[in-house]
């Protein structure tokens, strides 16, 4: 393990922790020396670490974090980020609001304390930029290397207590804009410029020109394909699991899901189904759980109230295995399904992970594990002791949002959620989908319709900052209008300020219900 320690954009010491003795190097900037500190021990982790943490540098946490070589792991123990608020103007995901009280998955890096594997350094060598600013440098790299496959998180584990005294350093206002044009597409920048000016009243006239000299950062993301990965955390015991399926309506469909379940070389010990019919008087159409025989067990739930949240609701206080597959009723898999994702999962570590679900000639579009920005509730195989204590939020029963925040629930907790490109499901899409009877909601009656729905509003206003709802109101603005029917601007401003107005009254409704 090697520890490069640093002040004032400066390094002070490069440390060999395991032998005990120093490292000569040249002390140029600080990501030229982890360039050469990486190239002297390519097998090695390499640690930075700011001087005022030093003595917090919680060392007994690294076999824990770093269980794997696509780990980048830092923690900022300031209440403060390196980036301002702003941010939030065009960044919306889930990665920029970052949760500093458990581990959590994020591009917000620190200089405070972090570390990364020596191999991926040097694979990343000629693919990214050596900033001065190591703060800067730490964010674009985390940046640009998410989307492809470097897992980075915030992790409190890093130090021995949060409470350092560290004070980050504040990116200026050009330092910002000089991000968002080299980090996301040239539009962005007009439109932070666009939201200071709308929410902030200041017009950022100079960093907005200053940015345009600067071009975009690029990487073709296939440098890290060669990095071996397989975690050193034993997450599997038995590989036990359970299937939970809501289901409506859709006998056939479920008939061939269950076949397909019943053919796996890695069988699930039990079958968790929710069967929903809201008609008064019906009866379960399910007769084939006890005409045909299955080689697993099957829990069937009937009920006559409709929703997917409670129905999975319901589910969950079933599961007694190790492992629970959360699926759809109109999915196939193949008949090593389970098996290959159990050993995708042993190779990542992971306790949460979301596969590739594609409907019939859907092309992939992702071909690497990342972590994921949602959570599938229909194509998500999860261990059972990170659900201790969540359920699927009825709040969002009948909208929209309900699968994102259950996501959230999890990464609140401190587990992440991984994007699998392999094994693939197939989801058949069946014609008889959605909501089979209309429900009645609450806000039915209101002349003018919310616009975005109140469940999603109610998602943004749980997770998301002040900044980013700001942002994704203007994006909403430009977005609705092409699919709308006034063509007249101003009308249109109008209009879409009273059905937001509408949306946020509903939201704030259900969000205190």
């Amino acid at each position: 393990m090697i520890i490069l320690y640093h002040q004032n954009n400066k390094v002070t010491q490069v440390w060999n922790d395991s032998l005990g003795e120093d490292i000569p190097v040249r002390l140029a900037s600080i990501a030229d020396t982890l360039f050469e500190a990486a190239q002297a021990f390519p097998e090695s982790l390499i640690f930075w670490c700011h001087e005022s943490q030093r003595n917090y540098f919680n060392k007994e946490s690294i076999s824990d974090i770093f269980h794997h070589k696509k780990i980048m792991a830092f923690y900022n123990p300031a209440k403060e980020n390196y980036f301002p608020d702003t941010i939030g103007y065009i960044e919306e995901s889930l990665f920029a609001n970052p949760n500093k009280n458990a581990k959590y998955a994020t591009w917000f890096a620190s200089a405070a304390i972090g570390g990364i594997s020596c191999e991926v350094m040097l694979r990343l060598e000629k693919e990214i930029v050596r900033d001065t600013d190591f703060d800067y440098f730490l964010h674009s790299l985390a940046k640009l290397w998410m989307p492809h496959g470097l897992l980075c998180y915030s992790e409190p584990r890093l130090l021995l207590h949060s409470d350092t005294g560290y004070t980050t350093t504040k990116a200026s206002t050009k330092t910002v804009f000089k991000f968002v044009r080299q980090h996301y597409k040239s539009r962005w920048i007009f439109l932070l410029l666009f939201n200071c000016i709308l929410h902030q009243k200041q017009w950022f006239l100079l960093p907005f020109f200053q940015s345009l000299f600067y071009g975009k950062r690029k990487t073709t993301g296939k440098v890290l394909d060669a990095v071996f990965v397989q975690s050193s955390r034993q997450i599997i015991n038995e590989a036990a699991i359970d299937v939970i399926i809501p289901t409506i309506g859709r006998e056939q469909y479920l008939y061939t899901f269950l076949s397909d379940l019943a053919a796996q070389k890695q069988l699930p010990r039990k079958v968790i189904i929710v069967e929903q019919n809201p008609v008064e008087g019906s009866q379960s159409n399910l007769v084939y759980l006890q005409n045909n025989s299955w080689p697993f067990a099957i829990s069937h739930t009937f009920t006559r109230q409709a929703g997917a949240c409670n129905a999975r609701n319901i589910a969950l206080s079933q599961i007694e295995s190790e492992w629970v597959f959360f699926a759809d009723d109109d999915i196939r898999v193949g008949e090593d399904f389970l098996e290959t994702a159990f050993s995708q999962i042993a190779k990542y570590g992971n306790e949460a992970n979301t596969l590739s679900c594609l409907q019939i000639n859907e092309k992939t579009v992702f071909d690497a594990v990342f972590q994921w920005k949602t959570f599938g509730s229909g194509c998500s195989i999860v261990k059972t002791d990170t659900l201790k204590g969540l359920q699927f939020d009825q709040r969002f029963e009948f909208g929209f949002g309900e699968d994102a925040d259950f996501g959230m629930q999890l990464r609140n907790k401190g587990f992440d959620v991984l994007y699998l490109p392999f094994p693939q499901i197939l989801h058949l899409k069946a014609p008889i989908g959605g909501f089979r009877s209309k429900p009645e909601l609450a806000w039915k009656d209101e002349k003018l319709q919310p616009k975005p729905s109140p469940t999603v509003m109610l998602y943004r206003l749980l997770h998301q900052s002040k900044t980013q709802l700001e942002g994704y109101k203007t994006v909403s603005f430009f977005k609705f209008y092409k699919h709308q029917s006034i063509r007249n601007p101003f009308r249109y401003y109008k209009n879409f300020k009273a059905k937001w107005a509408v949306s946020l009254f509903w939201a704030n409704k259900i969000k205190n219900s």
